[in-house]
Order: C-alpha cells, then structure tokens, then sequence
C-alpha cells in the first residue's frame, strides 16, 4: 500500500480521487454465526469451516471461515466505511486468500486508490481499488482489488 493522502470522511466521486488516496475501514469480529449464516446462503458445508475436528485434521487449529464470506464481510466494512464513495455498480475482484481467518478474529482493511480512468459515459468513471485486510495481529489474510463504476 502507498503512503499517499488519507482520505476524511464523507462522500466521494470519480473526480474527487487521486492514485494514492486510501482510507481505513471500521473492524468486524467473525463470528459463529456468520460461518453458520454463510454456510447456509451458499450451500458451502465444507468440513473445514464446519467442523473443528476436521479443519485439524487437515492442519488447522480449528474452523476456518470460508474466504468468499470474508470478501463479502470485507465489502461490508468498504460500503458503511466514513469514506463512501458514489458507486454505481461493481465491475468485478480480482482476489487473494493469504491466511485463515477463524471465528473470533478481527478483520478490518485499508483501501488505496490504484487506478482512474475514464468509463465510456461522461457522467461515469472506472476505479481501481485496492485491498488490504489483516486480522488483530496485523497479519495480512486476503487482499486483492475491485473495480467500481463511480458517478463523476
């Protein structure tokens, strides 16, 4: 991640970014209930992220929490963050899972702005975001980037 400006708090178009703006969002604890909820939505009951004895079997020191629901919870924390950006739609991840997250972690991230550039409306711009999201040790357990269609 850049050290470039951190963004204040509030409401952010296309044109009121640079490459190198980042902002930090708020934290979110995994809990039981999300992996349950997840596993529920998506039909995803994978022994890792439903059963201890099993995740340690494969290596784990217990449950893992499935990694498309720690994006979505990472999504969350991006869309009720102090700084909001005017998006219009998301165009697509592109997405890493580098560590475990467990229920009881604490996720959080810090965003950067990596790309603008023009969409093919003029009333519209394309972003490049970057991820960064690390537990409460600082370890960093995915990261990756989104492309959003942002109003100007």
């Amino acid at each position: 991640m850049s050290t470039g400006p951190e963004l204040e708090p509030g409401c952010y178009r296309f044109d009121d970014l640079a490459v190198g703006d980042r902002y930090r969002t708020g934290g979110l604890l995994v809990t039981e209930a999300h992996v349950v909820g997840f596993a529920g939505l998506a039909g995803d009951f994978f022994d890792l992220h439903m059963d201890d004895e099993a995740a340690k079997a494969l290596g784990f020191p217990a449950r893992v929490a499935h990694g498309l629901l720690v994006l979505s919870l990472v999504d969350g924390l991006k869309n009720r963050a102090a700084v909001q950006l005017m998006a219009v739609a998301s165009l697509g991840w592109d997405w890493r899972f580098e560590a475990p997250v467990f229920i009881g972690d604490r996720i959080e991230a810090t965003l950067e702005v990596l790309e603008l550039r023009p969409s093919r409306r003029p009333d519209r711009g394309i972003l490049g975001l970057g991820f960064r999201v690390t537990n409460q040790a600082g370890t960093v357990v995915q990261s990756g980037r989104n492309a959003l269609l942002l109003q100007r």
